[in-house]
Parts: structure tokens; sequence; C-alpha cells
């Protein structure tokens, strides 16, 4: 999810501009790649959520992260983070809603002035997993100024960002229609530094149809891909520097609609509101 939500005093170390939350990041170093993705031989599922029982989501696999909602989130974005509020989050007709609003929610102690409503939840203490093959069953909010993204960070984050390590399983921005990204960063692979490796692939009814956003993450390398096709390869190097490969430690899965931001490069649309993510199941599988 680009700057990674990591601390900020962390990006300002790591470079000057990176406090100022760009927004306008250089493409992907590519890591492409077209391979077979599936479920490995040997795995056994470790956690799921069918999203089965209506309401707010489940309090057993998901937390609502809401910590920079009075300051303002990083990479400019404008979106206020909901917590437990169901016309932002919940769980409808077997779907978990994910929906982005134009509205400001003032009455909220923690309101940092945003002119948009949104949801964000993460697994952090509640489902974190070291290797695995993570499987989202998703259909994308979309419109311009519309950033959804499924996305894993390290559940030790004393490092920051990007030490920390992120993987990002899928991001669209609204401007680009169809267009999703996958991506890593690490210390020396990151955005700030212009040289974060990932790629992207077409998915052209990613807006109206559901698709299988899939992670397979072992001791070797990454893939990242749609539907059973990896798009992005990332390989550990085995130098056990954690500067390339951070990515041997647990991580957490997050899931959010963002406004503004990369997604707002192009502008915003008001007709693009409300807009939801849908998410059909979210399934972790592990070597047994």
């Amino acid at each position: 999810m680009r700057l990674g939500r990591g601390l900020l005093a962390a990006l300002a170390a790591l470079s000057p501009v990176a406090a100022s939350a760009q927004t306008d990041p250089a493409p992907p170093t590519t890591a492409g790649t077209d391979e077979k993705l599936a479920l490995p031989a040997g795995y056994k599922q470790v956690w799921a959520d069918e999203f089965d029982s209506p309401g707010l989501p489940d309090p057993k696999h998901w937390a609502y992260d809401t910590s920079r909602n009075k300051e303002g989130w990083y990479n400019n974005e404008l979106q206020y983070y909901a917590a437990a509020r169901p016309e932002n989050v919940r769980v409808e007709k077997g779907r978990l809603i994910l929906e982005a609003r134009k509205e400001r929610l003032a009455d909220k102690l923690d309101f940092g002035g945003q002119d948009y409503s949104s949801g964000k939840l993460i697994t952090r203490g509640l489902g974190d997993w070291k290797y695995g093959f993570i499987e989202v069953r998703a259909k994308l909010a979309c419109g311009r100024g519309i950033w959804p993204a499924i996305w894993m960070l390290a559940s030790d984050g004393k490092t920051g960002w990007p030490a920390m390590g992120e993987i990002d399983i899928m991001e669209h921005v609204g401007w680009d229609p169809g267009r999703v990204h996958g991506t890593v960063h690490t210390k020396g692979y990151n955005h700030v530094a212009k040289t974060q490796k990932g790629s992207n692939v077409m998915v052209p009814d990613a807006c109206t149809a559901f698709h299988d956003y899939q992670l397979d993450w072992n001791e070797d390398r990454i893939l990242i891909g749609v539907d059973g096709r990896a798009y992005m390869r990332f390989d550990n190097d085995h130098k056990g520097d954690p500067a390339t490969w951070p990515f041997a430690s647990p991580q957490y899965l997050i899931l959010n609609v963002a406004v503004g931001g990369w997604g707002g490069q192009k502008g915003i649309d008001p007709a693009a509101f409300p807009s939801r993510m849908e998410v059909d199941y979210v399934r972790v599988w592990q070597k047994r």
C-alpha cells in the first residue's frame, strides 16, 4: 500500500522526501512473471473467514485500524476509517463489504477533518503467518479517486517501514480501471528509493466480477497472482540480509479502501461514491 503505514519517523530517517508522503511513485521495478499459481501439495487450511454471519465482522478474525484518523493518513489519503460502523464495514449476504462514502463524520472524537469515510480491517494478533498460501476472493471498489488494497505487514513492526517488509497482494487505482498491482517493499527495495519490486496485470472486469487474488509465499520466493496465474515474482537472494529479504517473520493481513493518495492522482469523481469492495472469502493455508 505504498508508504506501508509505517512510522513516519522511520520514513523521514530513510529519505527527506518520505515525510511529505509522496503520492506519485515511480512505476515498480519489474519483477514480472507468467507462471501457474496453485495451492501447493501438502498444505492445510489454518485460517479462514467465509463471512457467513451478517452484521459487523467477526472480532475473533478482524480488528479495525483507526490509528491515523486524527493526524491524517499517509500517502495524502483523504479518508476517515470508521470502527464498528456498518455503513462502512459490514457482512451481508455472505460477503464482507468495505464501503467508501462521501461524508464528514465530525461527531467522532478522532475526526481529522476528512470529507470521506471508509473501512480498514486488520488481522494483527488474530491471524499472523510466516509463509503460506493466501487467497482473497473479491470484487473491487472502483471509480476515480478510489484505492482498494489487499496487503500484508510484519507483525513485529519495531524496525519501521520499509525495513519491516510489506507484501501488496492487490492494489487497484480508480483512474486506471482493471489494472491490478502486486508489489513488495523492503529497506533495499521500496518506492521512496524508486527500487520497489512489482508488476501488474489487466483484469478487465475487476470492478464488476469476483476474482481470486493470491499469494504463495515461502522461504525461497514470493508469487503474487490472480485466478491461478502469477504475474509477479520476488526471489529470496539467500544472503541473510533483512534489507533485501525481511520476509522470514510473521505478517498480518490488511483489507482497506482508501480515498485519494495514489488513487487520487487524477482527482476524485464525486459520482464514484459510495464505492465498495466486496469480499467473498479469505483463506489461508500453510505447509503441514
